[in-house]
Order: C-alpha cells, then structure tokens, then sequence
C-alpha cells in the first residue's frame, strides 16, 4: 500500500461514533442535506427504510435531513405507494428531464435526482437495506457538515452473506459479500487508482457528496456508477478531500451469479472508459444457462452509456439561476 494511503487511512477513516449528533448538528448551520433512495421493486424495505430517517433525523429534535426523496425507477409493484405512505417524496425517473429519454439503470437514477434535489449535501442510500440503521445516513453526512476539507464520502461495513448452512448458529458469514468488489473492483482499483486501495466498500451504495462536486461529474448510467464516480471523484478533488465510514453491518439482497457476471462486465467497462478513451473491448457478455439440451448462450449488452455532470444540462442550470 501507498505510504500516501496509509497516512489517508489514519486521517479519513472514521467510525460512525466518532462524530456525535450534538456536533453535527451544531456544524451543520444552514446547509441543507438531501437523502435520495434510488428504488426498483423494493416494497419490502423502502418503507422501513423511509420511517427510521423521518423518525429519527427530520424530527424537531434532529432536524438534521431536510429532503427525502424516493426516485422510483419504474417499480411494478407498490414501492412508490409504500414510500410515499412512510413519508418519502416519490418521484418518478421518467418525470425527471423528459426531454432525455430515460435508460434503465441505477446510475441514470442518481444522475437525475440531482434535478429534484436541492440539497447541498446529497446522501444517496440503497433503498433493499434490512434492518437499516440511521447511522447510515449520520455516519456519511457528518464529516461533510463538520469538516469543509471533505467533499465525499463513504460508508464502510461488514456486508454479512446469508449462507443457508443450518451448521452456522447465525446462517450469515461475516465479511462475505462483496463478491464483485473482492473479485473486480478492488483488483481493479490496486492496479490502476492505487490511491484508492484503502476503500473497504469501494461499490456499496450508500455515500454522500457535496452537490457542488456532484454536479460536476459524469454518471455512468448502469452498475458501473459508484466506481465511476469514485475515480472521477479522485480526480476532481483529490485524495485528501474523500474519506470512509464505518457504519456497521450492512444487510441486503444479494445478487445471482449471472447477475452478479453483468455486474462485474459494467465496472470493468467503466474502469476501463476511463483507463483509456481510444479503443474500447466489446462491450458484450455472454453466460451461460443450462436448458433442456445443453448449455444455452445468452449475451448481454454492457453499461456503455453515460450522463454527462449535471452542470452541463440546460435545464439545471436555469432552475440555478431562478
């Protein structure tokens, strides 16, 4: 490890306990915070997720986030109607910039919050979290409030697998999960941006910025967001102005291996748009499944798209000037 990112650990990684809400709360003064839950079919846990940061951080008491904006991204179930019940605002990916039409992808969900938003600092959390924690959001937002060096940052967890073995008391094995991140990502990351090697989560969903930085920087519009995002961030601000969190246990559903494949082709494709803007591989995967006379191909087109900063968008520039 770089001496540079050894020193980074020591100065920019921090436990979510290490900032009380007392002083958060006493820095934060009028900075308006923003918290965006991208969400696809996920009835089961965004209302939970949207009661506890009501209930515990826009009360009287914690008036710590201003804004809670759900951005559903074409659910077919009842993820919007349930999110708006808990309280969230709940708008709908295709109401925001109609006049580009929409892709499907988390990151294209990011990318156009910015347009409902107008926090200064945006905090973006998953919205398939189980047994979620306000420290999620407390944790990321508090060194952006208390600290102005610090333009983003990132929440740091164990990210328990559920094994389904009976001969496991918990049946969840610790530190399993981030099957991407182990195998591709953080590879990835050592030998291309080694400056950010000391990112435990480099691609978990749950970070906050500053919208000046955001608005910013390009947003892959699939899987390959966050690393995306984490790069350009590197580039922009430098190492010294990211830093982690470590927020606790981080519960959720978990991908198929096939899905995880798709996954994993989005981030290298991003790293690799990034590595060199001259010839670009394929962008096609093909897997594998096994029919009734043999294994049967199916291909894949990879997350080549992306959003440019918001800042260049025409309509959110106006909306800054009104």
């Amino acid at each position: 490890m770089l001496e540079e990112v050894e020193r980074w650990l020591d100065r920019r990684s921090w436990s979510v306990a290490d900032r009380p809400m007392e002083r958060i709360l006493a820095a934060k003064r009028n900075t308006k915070v923003s918290v965006v839950l991208p969400a696809l079919n996920e009835e089961a846990t965004v209302g939970d997720i949207v009661t506890v940061i009501r209930r515990e951080l826009m009360s009287e008491a914690v008036p710590l986030v201003d804004e809670l904006v759900v951005v559903d991204s074409g659910s077919t179930d009842r993820t919007a109607e349930v999110a708006a019940a808990a309280g969230a605002r709940v708008v709908a990916r295709d109401a925001i910039l109609p006049r580009i039409p929409a892709v499907p992808g988390k990151g294209e969900v990011l990318w156009r919050s910015l347009m409902v938003t107008s926090g200064d600092v945006v905090c973006f959390v998953d919205a398939d979290l189980r047994d979620f924690s306000a420290d999620f959001v407390t944790g990321i937002v508090g060194p952006l409030l208390t600290d102005p060096g610090i333009d983003f940052v990132k929440a740091t967890y164990d990210r328990p697998f559920d094994t389904g073995l009976d001969d496991l008391a918990s049946g969840k094995t610790p530190g399993q999960g981030g099957r991407v991140t182990e195998l591709v990502a953080r590879p990835l990351l050592n030998l291309h941006w080694p400056q950010l090697a000391g990112f435990v989560q480099p691609l978990g969903g749950e970070y906050a910025a500053r919208r000046s930085l955001l608005e910013r920087l390009p947003f892959p519009v699939g899987y390959g967001v966050e690393l995306g995002l984490l790069v350009d961030a590197l580039h922009t601000v430098g190492l010294d102005a990211l830093a982690q969190v470590d927020v606790g246990v981080r519960k959720h559903r978990h991908q198929d291996e096939r899905a995880l494949g798709r996954m994993a082709a989005a981030i290298y494709r991003t790293a690799q748009l990034r590595l060199s803007r001259g010839h670009l591989v394929r962008p096609r995967l093909t897997q594998f499944e096994r029919g009734e006379e043999g294994f049967v191909p199916r291909t894949y087109a990879v997350d080549t798209e992306e959003r440019p900063p918001m800042a260049d968008i025409t309509e959110y520039a106006r909306r800054r000037v009104a």
